[in-house]
């Protein structure tokens, strides 16, 4: 007899987080094979053979183990009303891993194998990072303000993702534009079709049904067979990887690093909405689980997702997460998604790279204090450095014609080179050096910010100061790590750290400034 007491392990309401979980975690897919295989031009067997089992086995496992969490719950709390965390590609994190680190790896070395076997030793120290985030989260969620947080991270998805999107919508617009009005009803005005199915999933499947009756897709059955994890061989590939990776540390650990804080608080959101989960285990988990993804080939963290308060209303249970793990595993192990990439088109993709990073801009503002507003808008430039880097060294041909690591660590390219980037017009004077490292510059600036507006220019001192050891150390402001303590930017902070503490101490009486101070 079933125990009244414990979740089932299937009831209705699972229906819906199934379709949640499975589809939105299958766009992320689509747009990792996008990416590797469109943009990159990776090989279908590093792909398809490594980095699709690898996510599968990491989505299979953060599956199970949530539903076993919900299941323990349930008995220890004496209910039966538990929701399982929802589990899947951390979307922003993905984004930023793709071009922030598996991107400039790529043209750096025009290796796929050794670009491959450095971005699973990246995904394996993020998900260190992810891991020992259940230890010092809390205090860095307590120290480092939200604004900062959440502005660089906006920045980088309206820089890459929203343009992306928007782009790829418009190079398609007979599929994109219709499709991208059925998605924005339901994402942005919160309509709803019959038996409450979402705009979006109608306009992802229906793009799909639309793309073929125009004649635009192709079905491709030729990749589906058994892909078994290899980790023996992915470990031999990513100790290479551990070397080449060491330069782009500037960008995995911050992004990491906001990915714990993603998953801490949307535990702490399950927890408010009536589910008292663990928020370290699952930190723990998602890290072990990120780090098993890269040992079978895997390039992208694994997150808790947003949502769990709305799968609660639908009275989802641990089922939908046991079998969309079980579901997503078995497509990555058997190959499904070649046939999945060859019936949906770019534009089709483009709606959640466009939907993602306007709910990810939206949400930086949403979240943080107004009074904070101008600390998101200065953490959301660095970002554009990355972009624009990208964009001009990859439109002119330049990235096989770069010359030296100057003295103070930036990168740079010859004296002739960049008066020619200048003379054309090019915004190119800082940005070599606000590139390399810009996530964790946009976290510096924003939290300097923020201190400023709050009063706290003592606070603003050790932030400055911690951007002199950064830049001192390579983490920010070059291109690769080394020891610079008379780089110019290191001088720089370090002047910043004794002038904010000047002023500090001169608060009470011959440098005030009025609480009420309103900056607009």
């Amino acid at each position: 007899m079933q125990n009244k007491t414990l979740v089932p392990w299937f009831r209705r309401g699972d229906v819906g987080g199934i379709a949640y979980a499975v589809t939105n975690n299958i766009v992320n897919y689509l747009i990792v094979i996008a990416t590797l295989s469109g943009v990159l031009g990776w090989p279908d067997e590093i792909v398809f053979g490594y980095v699709i089992p690898g996510m599968s086995v990491g989505l299979l496992l953060s599956g199970l183990y949530y539903a076993f969490m919900a299941r323990r719950l349930s008995k220890k709390e004496g209910r039966s009303d538990v929701t399982a965390l929802p589990s899947g590609v951390s979307t922003p994190a993905m984004f930023v891993m793709l071009y922030g680190v598996v991107m400039p790896l790529s043209y750096a070395v025009e290796d796929p194998q050794m670009a491959w076997s450095a971005a699973t030793a990246a995904c394996f120290i993020g998900g260190a990072v992810e891991f020992f985030g259940g230890i010092i989260g809390p205090w860095v969620k307590a120290h480092v303000p939200r604004a900062a947080l959440l502005g660089t991270v906006a920045g980088i998805g309206f820089i890459w993702m929203s343009t992306q999107g928007l782009f790829d919508i418009y190079r398609d617009p007979l599929i994109g534009i219709p499709v991208m009005f059925v998605a924005v009803v339901g994402i942005f005005g919160g309509y709803l079709f019959p038996k409450k199915i979402p705009p979006l999933i109608v306009a992802l499947v229906g793009g799909v049904i639309y793309a073929a009756c125009l004649g635009r897709v192709q079905p491709d059955f030729t990749g589906i067979g058994f892909y078994i994890p290899n980790p023996v061989g992915v470990i031999e590939n990513m100790i290479d990887g551990f070397a080449i990776v060491t330069p782009y540390l500037s960008v995995v650990i911050p992004v990491e690093v906001y990915n714990f804080i993603e998953t801490m608080d949307n535990v702490e959101a399950a927890n408010a909405a009536g589910d008292n989960y663990n928020v370290r285990e699952a930190q723990f988990a998602d890290g072990i689980c990120t780090m098993i993804s890269a040992l079978c080939g895997g390039v992208v963290p694994n997150t808790v997702w947003l949502g769990h308060a709305s799968l609660k209303k639908t009275e989802a249970g641990c089922g939908y997460s046991l079998i969309s793990g079980i579901v997503l595993g078995a497509a990555g192990i058997f190959g499904l998604f070649t046939f999945l990439n060859s019936i949906v088109p770019p534009a089709v993709c483009a709606i959640t790279y466009l939907w993602c990073a306007t709910v990810m801009v939206a949400q930086a503002f949403k979240d943080t204090n107004p009074k904070h507003y101008a600390a998101v808008g200065i953490a959301m430039v660095p970002p554009v450095a990355d972009f624009l880097y990208t964009q001009i060294t990859g439109s002119v041909g330049l990235a096989n014609i770069w010359t030296e690591v100057i003295a103070d660590g930036t990168a740079a390219y010859g004296p002739e080179t960049t008066q020619a980037l200048i003379d054309a017009g090019v915004m190119w004077n800082g940005v070599p050096a606000v590139k390399a490292g810009a996530i964790v510059t946009g976290i510096i600036l924003g939290t300097i910010i923020a201190f400023i507006i709050d009063k706290r220019l003592d606070k603003v001192a050790v932030t400055a100061l911690i951007g002199c050891v950064a830049s001192a150390v390579g983490l920010i402001h070059s291109a690769q790590l080394g020891f610079y303590p008379t780089s110019p930017f290191t001088i720089a902070y370090l002047i910043m750290a004794v002038l904010a503490y000047i002023l500090h101490l001169g608060r009470k009486s011959w440098f005030q400034g009025p609480d009420d101070y309103d900056y607009v």
